[in-house]
């Protein structure tokens, strides 16, 4: 009698095990009629009979690549349960990612990430239904272009501090763009009036959070989402759980903070976090969805940009001659005796285009995410079934050659026109496609635009010839980021008249 648990612990976990296994042998069969009934599926690389296809969690961009390259700009194949179509090219992105976008506006079921790890409520993983409608409806009322605006003076202080970091403290760039992508974020999210350290405790436990949502989403991390059954064995998911419980304490305790100091009478500068008290009953929002919408801005708005800004310093570094390009326009349009703001983007075209090329050459979503087609989709002579993973590789798309000649060339005058203007054509789809493009992408050009301006500005950025940087050296997470590397900062003017001209003095 005292083994009764422990055995029915067992036979749960059998009878899923064996469940997961009947299920994965009828989608076998399925997938294999499916390529034989209907042959429009597009091609593909082969995989294994139980779990289909493999892809490296290191560098599966390459990967993706690799495979665009030998089956099309279409293909197939099965992952666990699922049919995966990869689009790796810009022209099918257009068709099917951007034209379909209705049908795309879905996600796959997502269980370690979306449904254990974020409880349904994040809304990078949300699929398609009310709750997103609600959620992304609360977020494009603060980050559209109109509102996006008035965050440029909190941008512009915080970008100010790059510098004067950089100035004090060269080695520790990518710390320093780490830190104003904190400062700006948590300044909107949470109202927080002084600028934020990357070393305090807040910030350590939301770049955890991070970390952990980056594992997560990574295809293969967790065999249930090509298994859902697995689901079912008592244990299996428990961390995750665990992980959801302190995301969800961390996210309501700053929200709560926030609204203890309105119920208080305390003066709340505007931010994000007070717009959605203010309204939640407007949304419809439950205390607990409030609270990940708000903690999920810092997830997509501090770790993108803060690698972004990084990037912006390594293309600047490897690719001198594109540096000085950028630099004769900021002298002639600005000059030394006063910083750039963003008024004078619009007569600044070829610094924005270098920005534009860092993310074509570096996409920090490099695979981008998974899409869920609603119905069927027919491209040309290709069939992608109902139900079927769709993703855009950001990666292979932005090295079409048929779009992008030379795509291994850091070249930014790509995106301008014969007028000198930034061209309507291509798209830059660094943000991803149709109806879940990020809707914090207007915040997101601002800051590295911003950044890149008063860097070049500031600095003559030079490799050390002593220690090169890898241009492939960089994380394997979902948004990337690259691995420490060493640049020179020269000043292009005396410090303490850049320290002047900065701090308004």
């Amino acid at each position: 009698m005292g083994n009764t648990g422990s055995f029915s612990t067992q036979t749960v976990a059998q009878i899923a095990a064996f469940v997961g296994l009947l299920i994965c042998l009828g989608n076998f069969l399925r997938h294999r009629l499916v390529r034989g009934a209907n042959s429009a599926l597009p091609p593909g690389p082969p995989g294994n009979w139980l779990v289909g296809t493999k892809i490296p969690s290191k560098n599966p961009h390459l990967q993706l690549e690799e495979w665009t390259q030998k089956y099309g700009p279409v293909y197939s194949f099965r992952r666990g349960l699922n049919t995966v179509v990869i689009i790796g090219r810009y022209e099918p992105a257009v068709e099917i990612m951007e034209k379909e976008g209705a049908s795309l506006n879905d996600r796959p079921l997502s269980i370690a990430a979306g449904e254990i790890l974020s409880g349904g409520m994040r809304t990078l993983l949300v699929p398609s239904g009310p709750r997103l409608k609600k959620l992304r409806r609360a977020l494009h009322a603060q980050l559209q272009e109109k509102a996006a605006v008035e965050y440029e003076p909190v941008q512009l202080v915080n970008a100010k501090n790059v510098v004067l970091d950089i100035l004090r403290d060269p080695d520790h760039h990518q710390d320093h763009a780490k830190r104003y992508a904190a400062s700006v974020i948590i300044s909107l999210t949470y109202g927080k009036p002084t600028p934020t350290t990357y070393s305090e405790p807040e910030v350590q436990r939301l770049q955890k959070c991070l970390f952990r949502l980056g594992a997560a989403v990574r295809p293969g991390t967790y065999l249930v989402d090509s298994f859902p059954p697995l689901r079912y064995v008592p244990g299996y998911l428990s961390e995750l759980k665990r992980y959801h419980q302190e995301e969800l304490s961390l996210f309501r305790s700053q929200l709560d903070g926030v609204r203890d100091k309105i119920n208080k009478g305390a003066d709340v500068q505007p931010c994000f976090a007070k717009y959605l008290i203010e309204n939640q009953e407007q949304f419809g929002l439950t205390d607990n969805e409030a609270a990940y919408l708000a903690g999920s801005m810092f997830g997509a708005g501090a770790d993108t940009t803060a690698a972004a800004i990084s990037i912006a310093i390594m293309a600047a570094a490897k690719y001198p001659d594109v540096q000085t390009r950028v630099q004769e326009e900021l002298d002639r349009v600005v000059g030394l005796n006063r910083y750039p703001t963003f008024a004078d983007q619009p007569s600044l075209p070829f610094t924005t285009a270098f920005f534009f090329e860092t993310y074509r050459w570096r996409p920090v979503s490099v695979t981008g995410f998974a899409h869920r087609a609603t119905r069927d989709i027919v491209w040309r002579n290709y069939h992608i079934p109902k139900g079927s993973t769709v993703i855009g590789s950001h990666w292979s798309i932005f090295k079409d050659p048929d779009v992008f000649p030379n795509p291994e060339t850091f070249d930014p005058s790509r995106w301008i026109d014969n007028n000198g203007n930034i061209k309507d054509y291509p798209k830059n789809f660094n943000f991803g496609f149709g109806r879940r493009v990020c809707v914090g992408h207007h915040v997101a050009n601002r800051s590295v635009f911003i950044n890149t301006a008063l860097l070049l500005w500031a600095f003559r950025i030079l490799e050390n010839p002593k220690s090169p940087i890898d241009i492939t050296a960089f994380t394997s997470t979902a948004n990337i980021h690259p691995l420490p590397f060493e640049a020179n900062f020269e000043p292009r003017q005396n410090p303490e008249e850049i320290k002047r001209l900065l701090r308004g003095e």
